[in-house]
Protein backbone atom coordinates (compact mmCIF):
# COMPACT_ATOMS: atom_id res chain seq x y z
CA UNK A 1 0.00 0.00 0.00
CA UNK A 2 2.35 2.48 0.80
CA UNK A 3 4.51 1.42 -2.60
CA UNK A 4 1.36 2.36 -4.38
CA UNK A 5 0.62 5.39 -2.91
CA UNK A 6 3.91 6.53 -3.17
CA UNK A 7 3.67 5.44 -7.27
CA UNK A 8 0.85 7.79 -7.04
CA UNK A 9 2.03 10.77 -5.45
CA UNK A 10 4.84 9.96 -7.75
CA UNK A 11 3.01 10.08 -10.75
CA UNK A 12 1.04 13.42 -9.51
CA UNK A 13 4.43 14.69 -9.22
CA UNK A 14 5.41 13.58 -11.94
CA UNK A 15 2.36 14.72 -13.87
CA UNK A 16 2.28 18.42 -12.07
CA UNK A 17 5.78 18.68 -13.14
CA UNK A 18 5.00 17.72 -16.77
CA UNK A 19 2.13 19.99 -16.45
CA UNK A 20 3.91 23.03 -15.35
CA UNK A 21 7.25 22.34 -17.80
CA UNK A 22 4.37 22.47 -20.96
CA UNK A 23 2.96 25.46 -19.24
CA UNK A 24 6.29 26.95 -19.69
CA UNK A 25 7.58 25.65 -22.50
CA UNK A 26 4.52 26.44 -24.19
CA UNK A 27 4.51 30.12 -22.89
CA UNK A 28 8.30 30.32 -24.16
CA UNK A 29 7.11 29.22 -27.79
CA UNK A 30 4.09 31.67 -27.90
CA UNK A 31 6.24 34.29 -26.74
CA UNK A 32 8.79 33.69 -29.77
CA UNK A 33 5.97 32.98 -31.86
CA UNK A 34 4.87 36.53 -30.83
CA UNK A 35 7.79 37.85 -30.87
CA UNK A 36 8.59 37.02 -34.62
CA UNK A 37 5.21 37.51 -35.58
CA UNK A 38 5.76 41.40 -34.35
CA UNK A 39 9.20 41.42 -35.48
CA UNK A 40 7.78 40.63 -38.92
CA UNK A 41 5.16 42.92 -38.78
CA UNK A 42 7.41 46.05 -38.27
CA UNK A 43 9.46 44.64 -41.11
CA UNK A 44 6.23 44.69 -43.27
CA UNK A 45 5.43 47.74 -42.01
CA UNK A 46 8.46 49.10 -42.62
CA UNK A 47 8.49 47.98 -46.16
CA UNK A 48 5.24 49.35 -46.81
CA UNK A 49 6.29 52.68 -44.88
CA UNK A 50 9.40 52.46 -47.45
CA UNK A 51 7.28 51.58 -50.86
CA UNK A 52 4.91 54.31 -50.11
CA UNK A 53 7.23 56.87 -49.62
CA UNK A 54 8.98 55.61 -52.89
CA UNK A 55 5.30 56.03 -54.55
CA UNK A 56 4.69 59.12 -53.10
CA UNK A 57 8.07 60.32 -54.27
CA UNK A 58 7.44 59.05 -57.62
CA UNK A 59 3.75 60.41 -57.48
CA UNK A 60 5.37 63.67 -56.43
CA UNK A 61 7.89 63.45 -59.51
CA UNK A 62 5.36 62.48 -62.08
CA UNK A 63 2.70 65.48 -60.63
CA UNK A 64 5.81 68.29 -60.20
CA UNK A 65 6.48 66.67 -64.29
CA UNK A 66 2.47 67.16 -65.35
CA UNK A 67 2.41 70.99 -63.72
CA UNK A 68 5.31 72.00 -65.18
CA UNK A 69 3.91 70.97 -68.90
CA UNK A 70 0.98 72.30 -68.07
CA UNK A 71 2.55 75.44 -66.69
CA UNK A 72 4.58 75.35 -70.53
CA UNK A 73 1.58 74.57 -72.51
CA UNK A 74 -0.86 77.39 -71.13
CA UNK A 75 2.61 79.49 -71.05
CA UNK A 76 2.94 79.02 -74.73
CA UNK A 77 -1.30 79.35 -75.43
CA UNK A 78 -0.57 82.72 -73.54
CA UNK A 79 1.90 83.81 -75.81
CA UNK A 80 0.09 82.27 -78.78
CA UNK A 81 -2.83 84.35 -78.02
CA UNK A 82 -1.03 87.90 -76.73
CA UNK A 83 0.52 87.79 -80.59
CA UNK A 84 -3.22 86.86 -82.09
CA UNK A 85 -4.09 90.20 -79.86
CA UNK A 86 -0.90 91.73 -80.86
CA UNK A 87 -1.53 91.64 -84.56
CA UNK A 88 -5.28 92.07 -83.74
CA UNK A 89 -4.45 95.78 -82.32
CA UNK A 90 -2.12 96.14 -85.20
CA UNK A 91 -5.11 95.73 -87.19
CA UNK A 92 -7.10 97.94 -85.32
CA UNK A 93 -4.80 100.89 -85.10
CA UNK A 94 -4.43 100.85 -89.04
CA UNK A 95 -8.07 100.76 -89.31
CA UNK A 96 -8.47 103.52 -86.90
CA UNK A 97 -5.17 105.67 -88.31
CA UNK A 98 -7.14 105.20 -91.84
CA UNK A 99 -10.68 106.17 -90.69
CA UNK A 100 -9.09 109.09 -89.02
CA UNK A 101 -7.03 110.56 -92.24
CA UNK A 102 -10.28 109.60 -94.31
CA UNK A 103 -12.11 111.73 -91.97
CA UNK A 104 -9.61 114.33 -92.54
CA UNK A 105 -9.90 114.25 -95.88
CA UNK A 106 -14.13 114.74 -95.40
CA UNK A 107 -13.57 117.38 -92.59
CA UNK A 108 -11.61 119.72 -95.37
CA UNK A 109 -14.26 118.95 -98.20
CA UNK A 110 -16.93 120.06 -95.75
CA UNK A 111 -15.34 122.95 -94.74
CA UNK A 112 -14.55 123.74 -98.70
CA UNK A 113 -18.39 122.96 -98.83
CA UNK A 114 -19.48 125.52 -96.27
CA UNK A 115 -17.55 128.09 -97.60
CA UNK A 116 -19.05 127.08 -100.99
CA UNK A 117 -22.49 127.30 -99.48
CA UNK A 118 -21.70 130.28 -97.61
CA UNK A 119 -20.73 132.47 -100.90
CA UNK A 120 -23.72 131.18 -102.36
CA UNK A 121 -25.94 131.88 -99.15
CA UNK A 122 -24.62 135.29 -100.23
CA UNK A 123 -24.83 135.17 -103.63
CA UNK A 124 -28.67 133.67 -103.23
CA UNK A 125 -29.47 137.00 -100.45
CA UNK A 126 -28.24 138.97 -103.35
CA UNK A 127 -30.86 137.92 -105.65
CA UNK A 128 -33.76 137.79 -102.81
CA UNK A 129 -33.32 141.66 -102.49
CA UNK A 130 -33.04 142.03 -106.46
CA UNK A 131 -36.38 140.01 -106.74
CA UNK A 132 -38.21 141.77 -103.99
CA UNK A 133 -37.47 144.65 -105.49
CA UNK A 134 -38.18 143.50 -108.91
CA UNK A 135 -41.31 142.55 -108.02
CA UNK A 136 -42.55 145.40 -106.27
CA UNK A 137 -41.49 147.39 -109.32
CA UNK A 138 -43.71 144.76 -111.97
CA UNK A 139 -46.56 145.30 -108.63
CA UNK A 140 -46.49 148.68 -109.22
CA UNK A 141 -46.18 148.93 -113.03
CA UNK A 142 -49.43 146.40 -112.72
CA UNK A 143 -51.08 148.83 -110.07
CA UNK A 144 -50.36 151.81 -112.58
CA UNK A 145 -51.43 149.89 -116.00
CA UNK A 146 -54.80 148.23 -114.46
CA UNK A 147 -55.64 151.17 -112.03
CA UNK A 148 -56.67 148.70 -108.88
CA UNK A 149 -54.74 148.24 -106.09
CA UNK A 150 -53.18 144.54 -104.88
CA UNK A 151 -56.31 143.56 -102.56
CA UNK A 152 -58.56 145.28 -105.32
CA UNK A 153 -57.06 142.68 -107.67
CA UNK A 154 -57.28 140.07 -105.23
CA UNK A 155 -60.82 140.53 -104.28
CA UNK A 156 -61.42 140.40 -108.10
CA UNK A 157 -59.86 137.29 -108.73
CA UNK A 158 -61.61 135.75 -105.52
CA UNK A 159 -65.23 136.66 -106.69
CA UNK A 160 -64.09 135.28 -110.34
CA UNK A 161 -63.42 132.32 -109.20
CA UNK A 162 -66.24 131.88 -106.27
CA UNK A 163 -69.14 132.67 -109.45
CA UNK A 164 -67.50 129.68 -111.18
CA UNK A 165 -67.39 127.37 -108.45
CA UNK A 166 -70.78 127.71 -107.49
CA UNK A 167 -71.84 127.52 -110.92
CA UNK A 168 -69.97 123.96 -111.31
CA UNK A 169 -70.55 123.29 -107.60
CA UNK A 170 -74.09 123.91 -107.94
CA UNK A 171 -74.34 121.53 -111.53
CA UNK A 172 -72.55 118.93 -110.27
CA UNK A 173 -75.12 118.93 -107.25
CA UNK A 174 -78.29 118.91 -109.76
CA UNK A 175 -76.45 116.32 -111.58
CA UNK A 176 -75.37 114.54 -108.38
CA UNK A 177 -79.17 114.91 -107.25
CA UNK A 178 -80.09 113.48 -110.58
CA UNK A 179 -78.66 110.64 -110.62
CA UNK A 180 -79.60 109.98 -106.75
CA UNK A 181 -83.11 110.30 -107.14
CA UNK A 182 -82.91 108.04 -110.74
CA UNK A 183 -81.24 105.34 -108.57
CA UNK A 184 -83.14 105.69 -105.16
CA UNK A 185 -86.24 105.29 -107.32
CA UNK A 186 -84.97 102.49 -109.12
CA UNK A 187 -84.24 100.70 -106.00
CA UNK A 188 -87.07 101.73 -104.33
CA UNK A 189 -89.68 100.10 -106.90
CA UNK A 190 -87.15 97.22 -107.14
CA UNK A 191 -87.55 96.67 -103.40
CA UNK A 192 -91.31 97.06 -103.41
CA UNK A 193 -92.07 95.02 -106.26
CA UNK A 194 -89.64 92.29 -104.92
CA UNK A 195 -91.71 92.75 -101.64
CA UNK A 196 -95.11 92.27 -103.26
CA UNK A 197 -94.05 89.48 -105.28
CA UNK A 198 -92.92 87.70 -101.77
CA UNK A 199 -96.12 88.39 -100.02
CA UNK A 200 -99.35 86.77 -101.77
CA UNK A 201 -101.98 86.78 -99.52
CA UNK A 202 -105.89 86.02 -100.00
CA UNK A 203 -108.60 87.92 -98.94
CA UNK A 204 -112.36 87.42 -98.20
CA UNK A 205 -114.96 90.25 -98.68
CA UNK A 206 -117.19 90.38 -95.63
CA UNK A 207 -120.46 92.03 -96.14
CA UNK A 208 -122.39 92.90 -93.15
CA UNK A 209 -124.83 89.88 -93.82
CA UNK A 210 -124.28 85.86 -92.96
CA UNK A 211 -126.98 83.19 -94.51
CA UNK A 212 -127.29 80.17 -93.28
CA UNK A 213 -128.77 77.13 -95.08
CA UNK A 214 -132.10 75.21 -94.11
CA UNK A 215 -132.46 71.44 -94.67
CA UNK A 216 -136.04 72.30 -95.64
CA UNK A 217 -138.60 75.40 -95.72
CA UNK A 218 -140.25 73.81 -92.66
CA UNK A 219 -137.68 74.70 -90.54
CA UNK A 220 -138.20 78.17 -91.01
CA UNK A 221 -141.50 78.24 -88.78
CA UNK A 222 -139.65 75.69 -86.01
CA UNK A 223 -137.34 79.15 -86.32
CA UNK A 224 -139.87 81.03 -85.91
CA UNK A 225 -141.53 79.47 -82.72
CA UNK A 226 -145.00 79.83 -80.96
CA UNK A 227 -146.12 83.28 -81.60
CA UNK A 228 -142.48 84.32 -82.63
CA UNK A 229 -141.02 83.47 -79.63
CA UNK A 230 -137.49 81.46 -80.74
CA UNK A 231 -137.21 84.26 -82.89
CA UNK A 232 -137.19 87.14 -80.61
CA UNK A 233 -135.00 85.00 -77.47
CA UNK A 234 -132.22 84.59 -80.77
CA UNK A 235 -132.22 88.05 -81.50
CA UNK A 236 -132.18 89.48 -78.15
CA UNK A 237 -129.42 87.04 -77.20
CA UNK A 238 -126.79 87.44 -79.82
CA UNK A 239 -128.32 91.50 -81.00
CA UNK A 240 -128.53 90.26 -84.51
CA UNK A 241 -131.57 90.37 -86.86
CA UNK A 242 -133.00 87.13 -88.55
CA UNK A 243 -134.19 87.74 -91.87
CA UNK A 244 -136.92 84.50 -93.49
CA UNK A 245 -138.30 85.48 -96.28
CA UNK A 246 -139.47 83.39 -99.02
CA UNK A 247 -135.87 82.68 -99.83
CA UNK A 248 -135.76 78.77 -100.18
CA UNK A 249 -134.08 76.94 -97.22
CA UNK A 250 -132.31 80.17 -96.12
CA UNK A 251 -132.26 82.45 -93.36
CA UNK A 252 -130.18 85.78 -93.42
CA UNK A 253 -128.56 87.40 -90.47
CA UNK A 254 -128.27 90.56 -90.46
CA UNK A 255 -125.97 93.01 -88.78
CA UNK A 256 -123.25 95.42 -88.36
CA UNK A 257 -121.03 93.41 -86.13
CA UNK A 258 -119.70 90.07 -87.44
CA UNK A 259 -118.95 88.92 -84.03
CA UNK A 260 -122.48 89.24 -82.86
CA UNK A 261 -123.24 87.26 -86.35
CA UNK A 262 -120.93 85.12 -86.32
CA UNK A 263 -122.14 83.58 -82.81
CA UNK A 264 -125.66 83.93 -84.01
CA UNK A 265 -124.67 81.72 -87.06
CA UNK A 266 -122.82 79.18 -85.19
CA UNK A 267 -125.97 78.88 -82.64
CA UNK A 268 -128.71 78.92 -85.38
CA UNK A 269 -126.55 75.94 -87.00
CA UNK A 270 -125.96 73.69 -84.17
CA UNK A 271 -130.00 74.55 -83.46
CA UNK A 272 -130.50 72.89 -87.02
CA UNK A 273 -128.52 70.15 -86.67
CA UNK A 274 -130.15 69.33 -82.75
CA UNK A 275 -133.63 69.96 -84.26
CA UNK A 276 -134.61 71.26 -80.66
CA UNK A 277 -135.49 74.44 -80.97
CA UNK A 278 -136.75 76.48 -77.92
CA UNK A 279 -135.91 79.88 -75.61
CA UNK A 280 -133.89 77.11 -73.09
CA UNK A 281 -132.15 75.17 -75.45
CA UNK A 282 -131.31 78.56 -77.89
CA UNK A 283 -129.77 80.15 -74.50
CA UNK A 284 -127.27 77.13 -74.10
CA UNK A 285 -126.23 76.97 -77.85
CA UNK A 286 -126.04 80.71 -77.72
CA UNK A 287 -123.64 80.27 -74.78
CA UNK A 288 -121.58 77.60 -76.28
CA UNK A 289 -121.24 79.25 -79.85
CA UNK A 290 -119.90 82.70 -77.85
CA UNK A 291 -117.47 80.38 -76.11
CA UNK A 292 -116.18 78.81 -79.69
CA UNK A 293 -116.06 82.05 -80.77
CA UNK A 294 -113.75 83.43 -78.48
CA UNK A 295 -111.75 80.24 -78.80
CA UNK A 296 -111.43 80.43 -82.68
CA UNK A 297 -110.56 84.89 -82.32
CA UNK A 298 -108.11 83.38 -80.11
CA UNK A 299 -106.84 81.04 -82.34
CA UNK A 300 -106.68 83.66 -85.44
CA UNK A 301 -104.80 85.82 -83.65
CA UNK A 302 -102.14 82.88 -82.62
CA UNK A 303 -102.17 81.73 -86.01
CA UNK A 304 -101.65 85.39 -87.12
CA UNK A 305 -98.67 85.91 -84.83
CA UNK A 306 -97.05 82.44 -86.02
CA UNK A 307 -97.63 82.97 -89.87
CA UNK A 308 -95.64 86.07 -89.95
CA UNK A 309 -92.92 84.61 -87.39
CA UNK A 310 -93.53 87.63 -84.33
CA UNK A 311 -93.90 85.98 -81.23
CA UNK A 312 -93.86 87.39 -77.27
CA UNK A 313 -97.12 89.53 -77.88
CA UNK A 314 -99.44 89.74 -75.35
CA UNK A 315 -102.00 87.20 -74.86
CA UNK A 316 -104.70 90.68 -75.03
CA UNK A 317 -103.29 91.65 -77.94
CA UNK A 318 -103.23 88.67 -79.34
CA UNK A 319 -106.92 88.02 -79.03
CA UNK A 320 -107.51 91.60 -80.32
CA UNK A 321 -105.81 90.59 -83.21
CA UNK A 322 -108.27 87.64 -83.46
CA UNK A 323 -111.16 90.01 -83.31
CA UNK A 324 -109.95 91.58 -86.43
CA UNK A 325 -110.90 88.49 -88.83
CA UNK A 326 -113.99 89.86 -88.29
CA UNK A 327 -113.27 93.27 -88.86
CA UNK A 328 -113.18 94.85 -92.69
CA UNK A 329 -112.29 98.13 -93.65
CA UNK A 330 -113.48 99.36 -97.13
CA UNK A 331 -114.30 95.63 -97.48
CA UNK A 332 -110.67 94.35 -96.84
CA UNK A 333 -110.67 92.28 -94.05
CA UNK A 334 -108.62 93.67 -91.54
CA UNK A 335 -106.48 90.85 -90.08
CA UNK A 336 -105.84 89.85 -93.51
CA UNK A 337 -104.57 93.07 -93.99
CA UNK A 338 -102.02 93.19 -91.27
CA UNK A 339 -100.62 90.07 -91.83
CA UNK A 340 -100.53 91.17 -95.65
CA UNK A 341 -98.61 94.47 -94.11
CA UNK A 342 -96.43 92.66 -91.81
CA UNK A 343 -94.88 90.72 -94.30
CA UNK A 344 -94.40 93.46 -96.24
CA UNK A 345 -92.60 95.63 -93.72
CA UNK A 346 -90.51 92.18 -93.23
CA UNK A 347 -89.39 92.17 -96.89
CA UNK A 348 -88.74 96.18 -97.03
CA UNK A 349 -86.68 95.77 -94.02
CA UNK A 350 -85.15 92.97 -95.00
CA UNK A 351 -83.95 94.82 -98.15
CA UNK A 352 -82.53 97.69 -96.76
CA UNK A 353 -81.16 96.29 -93.90
CA UNK A 354 -82.98 96.84 -90.62
CA UNK A 355 -85.34 94.57 -87.79
CA UNK A 356 -86.69 92.26 -89.56
CA UNK A 357 -88.66 91.12 -86.64
CA UNK A 358 -89.25 94.46 -85.36
CA UNK A 359 -91.00 95.47 -88.14
CA UNK A 360 -93.16 92.58 -88.39
CA UNK A 361 -94.52 93.54 -85.30
CA UNK A 362 -95.11 96.82 -85.89
CA UNK A 363 -96.88 96.22 -89.22
CA UNK A 364 -98.85 93.48 -87.30
CA UNK A 365 -99.76 95.49 -84.48
CA UNK A 366 -100.33 99.00 -86.94
CA UNK A 367 -104.41 98.56 -86.94
CA UNK A 368 -105.21 96.60 -83.70
CA UNK A 369 -107.01 100.01 -82.43
CA UNK A 370 -109.79 98.57 -85.43
CA UNK A 371 -109.83 95.61 -83.40
CA UNK A 372 -112.54 97.67 -80.47
CA UNK A 373 -112.82 100.93 -81.87
CA UNK A 374 -117.21 100.19 -82.30
CA UNK A 375 -116.85 99.35 -78.25
CA UNK A 376 -114.42 102.94 -77.76
CA UNK A 377 -114.32 106.21 -78.35
CA UNK A 378 -111.33 107.53 -80.38
CA UNK A 379 -109.79 106.44 -84.09
CA UNK A 380 -108.10 103.75 -84.57
CA UNK A 381 -104.73 104.77 -84.27
CA UNK A 382 -105.57 106.26 -80.56
CA UNK A 383 -106.85 103.50 -79.60
CA UNK A 384 -103.58 101.15 -81.03
CA UNK A 385 -101.37 103.58 -79.37
CA UNK A 386 -103.02 103.06 -76.13
CA UNK A 387 -103.45 99.33 -76.25
CA UNK A 388 -99.82 99.43 -76.88
CA UNK A 389 -98.96 101.46 -74.37
CA UNK A 390 -100.71 99.27 -72.19
CA UNK A 391 -99.43 95.84 -72.95
CA UNK A 392 -95.48 97.33 -73.02
CA UNK A 393 -94.69 97.48 -76.58
CA UNK A 394 -91.68 99.04 -77.91
CA UNK A 395 -91.26 103.18 -78.53
CA UNK A 396 -90.39 101.79 -81.88
CA UNK A 397 -93.91 99.98 -82.79
CA UNK A 398 -96.06 102.57 -81.04
CA UNK A 399 -94.51 105.44 -83.47
CA UNK A 400 -95.28 103.07 -86.23
CA UNK A 401 -98.69 102.89 -85.32
CA UNK A 402 -99.09 106.42 -84.44
CA UNK A 403 -97.60 107.42 -87.75
CA UNK A 404 -98.96 105.18 -90.12
CA UNK A 405 -101.38 107.63 -91.26
CA UNK A 406 -99.93 110.85 -91.17
CA UNK A 407 -100.97 111.44 -88.18
CA UNK A 408 -97.54 112.49 -86.50
CA UNK A 409 -93.78 112.06 -87.85
CA UNK A 410 -92.46 109.06 -88.13
CA UNK A 411 -89.31 108.93 -86.16
CA UNK A 412 -88.18 105.56 -87.36
CA UNK A 413 -87.59 103.97 -90.65
CA UNK A 414 -89.39 101.11 -89.82
CA UNK A 415 -92.32 103.44 -89.13
CA UNK A 416 -92.33 104.69 -92.42
CA UNK A 417 -91.91 100.97 -94.19
CA UNK A 418 -94.73 100.39 -92.16
CA UNK A 419 -96.99 103.80 -93.56
CA UNK A 420 -95.15 102.20 -97.21
CA UNK A 421 -96.44 98.86 -96.57
CA UNK A 422 -100.11 99.51 -95.28
CA UNK A 423 -100.40 102.38 -98.67
CA UNK A 424 -99.42 99.26 -100.68
CA UNK A 425 -101.45 96.81 -99.20
CA UNK A 426 -104.50 99.34 -99.57
CA UNK A 427 -103.77 100.20 -102.63
CA UNK A 428 -103.51 96.69 -104.72
CA UNK A 429 -106.37 96.35 -107.19
CA UNK A 430 -108.98 93.93 -105.53
CA UNK A 431 -107.71 94.31 -102.29
CA UNK A 432 -110.83 96.70 -101.20
CA UNK A 433 -113.94 96.78 -102.65
CA UNK A 434 -115.98 100.39 -103.64
CA UNK A 435 -119.69 100.60 -104.09
CA UNK A 436 -120.81 100.49 -107.88
CA UNK A 437 -121.93 103.89 -108.06
CA UNK A 438 -118.40 105.22 -106.86
CA UNK A 439 -115.98 103.11 -108.99
CA UNK A 440 -119.03 103.89 -112.29
CA UNK A 441 -118.70 107.98 -110.88
CA UNK A 442 -115.05 107.84 -111.45
CA UNK A 443 -114.69 106.21 -114.54
CA UNK A 444 -117.09 108.75 -115.66
CA UNK A 445 -115.17 111.79 -114.44
CA UNK A 446 -111.68 109.86 -115.78
CA UNK A 447 -113.73 110.36 -119.45
CA UNK A 448 -114.84 113.88 -119.01
CA UNK A 449 -111.70 115.21 -117.91
CA UNK A 450 -110.06 113.79 -120.93
CA UNK A 451 -112.79 114.51 -123.53
CA UNK A 452 -113.17 118.14 -122.43
CA UNK A 453 -109.46 119.12 -124.31
CA UNK A 454 -108.87 119.84 -127.79
CA UNK A 455 -108.22 117.02 -130.03
CA UNK A 456 -110.08 114.23 -128.06
CA UNK A 457 -111.57 112.06 -130.24
CA UNK A 458 -112.99 109.32 -127.30
CA UNK A 459 -111.72 108.28 -124.18
CA UNK A 460 -111.79 105.05 -122.32
CA UNK A 461 -111.38 104.47 -118.35
CA UNK A 462 -109.89 100.72 -117.70
CA UNK A 463 -108.14 98.85 -115.27
CA UNK A 464 -110.89 100.02 -112.50
CA UNK A 465 -110.22 103.52 -113.86
CA UNK A 466 -105.91 103.01 -112.64
CA UNK A 467 -105.57 103.81 -115.78
CA UNK A 468 -107.34 106.11 -119.14
CA UNK A 469 -106.94 105.70 -122.98
CA UNK A 470 -107.47 108.43 -124.74
CA UNK A 471 -107.91 108.60 -128.57
CA UNK A 472 -107.00 112.09 -130.66
CA UNK A 473 -107.35 113.13 -133.94
CA UNK A 474 -104.02 112.81 -135.84
CA UNK A 475 -105.30 116.13 -137.77
CA UNK A 476 -105.50 118.14 -134.73
CA UNK A 477 -102.46 116.87 -131.94
CA UNK A 478 -99.34 115.87 -133.66
CA UNK A 479 -96.49 113.75 -131.82
CA UNK A 480 -95.09 116.78 -130.49
CA UNK A 481 -98.66 117.71 -129.14
CA UNK A 482 -99.11 114.29 -126.99
CA UNK A 483 -96.81 114.53 -124.74
CA UNK A 484 -97.89 118.09 -123.84
CA UNK A 485 -101.50 116.82 -124.12
CA UNK A 486 -100.92 114.03 -121.63
CA UNK A 487 -99.10 116.42 -119.23
CA UNK A 488 -102.12 118.39 -119.20
CA UNK A 489 -104.48 115.83 -118.63
CA UNK A 490 -102.31 113.98 -115.91
CA UNK A 491 -102.18 117.49 -114.25
CA UNK A 492 -106.21 117.88 -114.25
CA UNK A 493 -106.90 114.74 -113.08
CA UNK A 494 -104.51 114.97 -109.63
CA UNK A 495 -106.48 118.83 -109.46
CA UNK A 496 -109.89 117.40 -109.52
CA UNK A 497 -110.09 113.81 -108.39
CA UNK A 498 -108.94 112.13 -105.37
CA UNK A 499 -107.88 108.48 -105.25
CA UNK A 500 -105.30 105.58 -104.27
CA UNK A 501 -102.12 104.77 -105.86
CA UNK A 502 -101.58 106.79 -109.28
CA UNK A 503 -103.52 106.83 -112.78
CA UNK A 504 -101.70 106.20 -115.86
CA UNK A 505 -102.51 108.10 -118.86
CA UNK A 506 -101.94 107.03 -122.54
CA UNK A 507 -102.65 108.84 -125.59
CA UNK A 508 -102.94 107.36 -129.00
CA UNK A 509 -102.20 108.98 -132.22
CA UNK A 510 -102.67 106.83 -135.17
CA UNK A 511 -103.11 107.75 -138.63
CA UNK A 512 -104.19 105.39 -141.61
CA UNK A 513 -104.11 105.77 -145.56
CA UNK A 514 -106.64 104.00 -147.51
CA UNK A 515 -107.12 103.76 -150.99
CA UNK A 516 -108.69 101.17 -153.82
CA UNK A 517 -107.01 99.64 -156.47
CA UNK A 518 -109.66 99.54 -159.29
Amino acid sequence: MPTIISIIIAVVITLVITAIVTYFATVSNLKKNADSKIGNAESKAREIIDDALKTAETTKKEALLEVKEESIKTKNELEKETKERRAELQRYEKRVLSKEEALDKKADVIEQREANFVAREEQIKQREVKVEELSKQRVQELERISGLTSEQAKEYLLKTVEEDVKHDTAKMIKELETQAKEEAGKKAREYVVTAIQKCAADHVAETTISVVQLPSDEMKGRIIGREGRNIRTLETLTGVELIIDDTPEAVVLSGFDPIRREVARIALEKLILDGRIHPARIEEMVEKAQKDVEAMIREEGENAALEVGVHGIHPELIRLLGRMKFRTSYGQNALKHSIEVAQLSGLLAGEIGLDVRMAKRAGLLHDIGKSIDHDVEGSHIQIGVDLCRKYKESAVVINAVESHHGDVEPETLIACIVQAADTISAARPGARRETLETYTNRLKQLEDIANQFKGVDKSFAIQAGREIRIMVVPEQVSDADMVLLARDISKQIEFELEYPGQIKVNVIRESRVTDYAK
